[in-house]
């Protein structure tokens, strides 16, 4: 007898039994037509989409953006302007590991935003750092790949990442951040975040400017210590996740204040360091904070797997009033993000709720497995002639600049100030205290000792001198003091 308030099928027909299988006899072979058994069974084996190749591990929120400050003279976005509210979903999570890797692992956290805007989505994709490890997209798979796994062994080596890091010098920066006292956070909701890239904003005049997103935790930054994430680590794997999750359900919201560093359009020509090279960051003394407003998180998920899973965040989406740069990280990943969510998902991703617009969508892209939305009998060309809305802008655009010359596979051009390890050494003579430098020395020495060994490890040593002479010289002296590179 079915039960009248019991489960259905996926045709929403009575399910007659999740107990027990339909069989020839009590104990006799299961039959073929028990449709609901191999219903089930076949959605059990397909119920997992590939894990993400890079930022696997993580979780989200919803919340809201509220613009509490007039920026008006910076931007016509709508979301930006004095008095918006907008609804929002946030994903942190951590870089390399895989899914099922611990929270506290040292690694950067990625700090994923996407804003459910009156002119359509709008993601910033960003880190809980204002800097990353490489400037030209085209070494992402390869620094991606150091920070896995073996090809041999399947195991994470901490000599293949500093082979990759002193290779690629311009990794300093990012790699001392995340050696600092901020490369474990206690939390996420002890952390900032930043845009990192440097993007447009555009004002209702067609002015245009460079901005850096900043977000900086209203409860306070704080970090732990390697062997507190390793002790954590081991008695919960989930723990940034759960702290998350578990602040929200006792309604203790975390919030972050948005700030922004603004750029006149003109001065990035000629200043003293490269504004679109993703490894440096913008002075404050040159470029103060403004304040924007506050981004609150105030919701957990219904369920995970639609809402977090099958988030889908991409900085190609974009809103008037905000434009890219040339930043060759930012150009690169404008691609690489959507594209990546048409393999890991499918290629109607956005029809999905959590990436759906909450605008009218008028798209020429159209079919493909599972489509759900659609355009009716309407023409799926353009130009047509049966009146279906089409854009046809020609000359120039709005979020557009300058560019002019031969086609080369070059480094960017540097600037007055760039070179690899300045801005790391003054983050570490001039912004850390005795207390943080110590503890940094001891996260790389103890980093160092886990396996590096050989030329790498000599390159290593060179590298840290070259951020901080006498720094660089306490490294080397604690890991020949505990036997390393013997």
């Amino acid at each position: 007898m079915i039960e009248k308030n019991g489960s259905t099928t996926s045709t929403g027909s009575p399910a007659i039994s999740d107990r027990n299988s339909l069989t020839l006899g009590t104990n006799g072979p299961i039959l073929l037509h028990d449709t609901h058994f191999l219903e089930q069974m076949a959605h059990f084996n397909r119920e997992r989409v590939p894990e993400r190749n890079v930022h696997a591990k993580g979780t989200g929120a919803f919340g809201v953006l509220e613009i509490t400050e007039d920026v008006s003279a910076y931007t016509k976005a709508a979301l930006f302007q004095k008095g918006a509210k907008t609804d929002m979903l946030a994903r942190f999570s951590t870089v390399a590991g895989e899914m099922g890797s611990p929270d506290t692992w040292r690694d950067p956290r990625g700090f994923a935003l996407k804003f459910y805007t009156s002119e359509g989505n709008y993601d910033l994709v960003g880190n809980n750092t204002p800097v990353f490890f490489i400037r030209d997209t085209i070494k992402f798979p390869h620094f991606i790949r150091s920070q896995k796994r073996l090809p041999g062994s399947g195991l994470r080596s901490n000599h293949m990442q500093w082979d990759f890091w002193t290779l690629n010098p311009e990794s300093a920066h990012q790699v001392t951040y995340l050696m600092g006292d901020r490369g474990i956070p206690k939390t996420l909701r002890n952390m900032n975040g930043y845009g990192s890239h440097t993007y447009m904003w555009i004002n209702e005049a067609g002015e245009k400017c460079w901005v850096k997103y900043h977000f900086h935790s209203d409860q306070g930054v704080e970090g732990m210590t390697g062997a507190e994430a390793n002790r954590i680590a081991g008695e919960d794997a989930d723990h940034h996740r759960r702290d998350l999750h578990d602040a929200i359900e006792r309604n203790e919201f975390p919030s972050w204040t948005l700030s922004v560093q603004i750029m006149p359009y003109a001065d990035a020509q000629g200043y003293r360091f490269n504004p679109f090279d993703l490894t440096k960051i913008l002075p404050h003394a040159d470029y103060p904070l403004i304040k924007v407003g506050t981004m609150t998180l105030n919701k957990n998920p219904d369920n995970f797997f639609a809402q977090v899973e099958q988030a889908a965040f991409e900085p190609s989406a974009l809103v008037p009033g905000i434009g890219l740069s040339p930043d060759k990280m930012l150009l690169g990943r404008t691609f690489a993000y959507s594209d990546t969510h048409r393999y890991r998902i499918g290629p109607n991703y956005l029809q999905l709720p959590v990436n759906r617009p909450r605008v009218p969508v008028n798209t020429y892209t159209f079919d493909g497995a599972m489509t759900y939305e659609h355009s009716g009998d309407q023409p799926v060309y353009a130009p047509n002639s049966a009146g279906r809305p089409f854009s046809d802008l020609t000359g120039p655009v709005e979020d557009g600049w300058e560019a002019d010359g031969p086609m080369v596979r070059s480094a960017s051009q540097l600037h007055a100030e760039d070179d690899d390890f300045g801005q790391a050494g003054t983050l570490v003579r001039e912004v850390w205290n005795d207390e943080q430098r110590a503890e940094f020395v001891d996260n790389v020495s103890g980093h160092l000792l886990g396996g590096v060994k050989g030329e790498v490890l000599e390159r290593a040593f060179e590298y840290w001198k070259n951020v901080d002479s006498d720094t660089g010289k306490l490294i080397e002296e604690n890991v020949r003091a505990a036997g390393g590179g013997a």
